[in-house]
C-alpha cells in the first residue's frame, strides 16, 4: 500500500459502516487521519469502529434529514475538532425496473438519498471548511452517472446529479483552498449487489472490459489521494475508475 499522509486531518465518511465507505475509513485511518462515520445503522456502525480501531468514531446520522445532519456536524467538530475532509459515501441502488414501472415514491426515495443526502452534508459541512479555509469534498457518484444503465433511471440520475453538484461546488469553493471532486466506480462487490437483480449484475459485469468488479480497496486508494494535499489543482472534476468501461 503506498503511503499517503493525512496525518492530522479529520475526515467524515458518510454509509462507512460498509462496503467503499468502510474501506476508505480504513484507509484514512491507516494514512493518519481521525475518521466520523456517518451512518444510519448504529450497531453496524459501532461494529465496523471496534474492528477498525483507534482513530475513529460512529454517528447515527440520516443524511436526508437536515437537523441530523447539522446535529452530527457540531458533534463531530467538539469530537475530532475540526473537519478537513467529507466523503459523500452513502447511497441506495433502488429497484431495478424501466422508467414507466418505477414507482414515484421509489423513485423519490434514490434521489433524496443519492442526491440530496450529499447537499444536505456539503451544506452544514462546507461553513466549517470555510472558517479554516482548507477543505476536501469527494462524492462517490458512478460510471452509471455517466453512461445511464437500463432499468436504473434512478440511480443513474442521482449519480448524474451528484457529478453536476461536484462541479457547481469545485466552481464555488476553488478560491477558498476547498476541492470538491468526484470518482465514478464500476461496481464492486459489496451489500448493494442485494438491492439487484443477477440479471443487472451481470449487465454490469460484462460491461467492464477488465472482466472483474472494481475492488473496495482500490477505489479507497483514488479517495484517500483525492482527500490529500498532494491533490492541490484537481476541482470540480471526474476520476473514472470502471475498469475501462468508460468512454469518457
Amino acid at each position: 500500500m503506498n503511503t499517503i499522509d493525512l496525518n492530522g486531518r479529520s475526515a467524515v465518511v458518510t454509509g462507512g459502516a460498509q462496503g467503499f465507505g468502510r474501506a476508505i475509513a480504513e484507509r484514512f485511518v491507516a494514512s493518519g487521519a481521525r475518521v466520523a462515520i456517518w451512518d444510519h445503522d448504529q450497531p453496524l456502525a459501532e461494529k465496523t469502529v471496534k474492528a477498525i480501531g483507534d482513530g475513529v468514531i460512529a454517528l447515527k446520522v440520516d443524511v436526508t434529514d437536515p437537523a441530523a445532519v447539522e446535529k452530527a456536524t457540531t458533534d463531530t467538530v467538539t469530537a475530532l475538532g475540526k473537519i478537513d475532509i467529507l466523503v459523500n459515501n452513502a447511497g441506495v441502488a433502488g429497484v431495478n425496473k424501466t422508467v414507466w414501472e418505477t414507482d414515484l415514491d421509489e423513485w423519490r426515495k434514490v434521489l433524496r438519498i443519492n442526491l440530496d443526502g450529499p447537499f444536505i452534508c456539503c451544506k452544514a459541512v462546507v461553513p466549517q471548511m470555510l472558517k479554516q479555509n482548507y477543505g476536501r469534498i469527494v462524492n462517490i457518484a458512478s460510471i452509471a452517472g455517466k453512461e445511464g444503465n437500463p432499468n436504473a433511471a434512478h440511480y443513474s440520475a442521482s449519480k448524474a446529479g451528484l457529478i453536476a453538484l461536484t462541479k457547481s461546488l469545485g466552481k464555488e469553493l476553488a478560491a477558498h483552498n476547498i476541492l470538491v471532486n468526484a470518482v465514478t466506480p464500476a461496481a464492486a462487490k459489496t451489500a448493494i449487489f442485494d438491492q439487484l437483480t443477477q440479471a443487472h449484475i451481470d449487465f454490469m459485469l460484462s460491461k467492464i472490459p477488465k472482466g472483474r468488479f472494481v475492488l473496495v480497496e482500490e477505489l479507497a486508494a483514488m479517495v484517500a489521494w483525492l482527500a490529500s494535499e498532494d491533490c492541490a489543482f484537481s476541482t470540480g472534476a471526474v476520476f473514472d475508475i470502471s475498469g475501462g468501461r468508460a468512454t469518457y
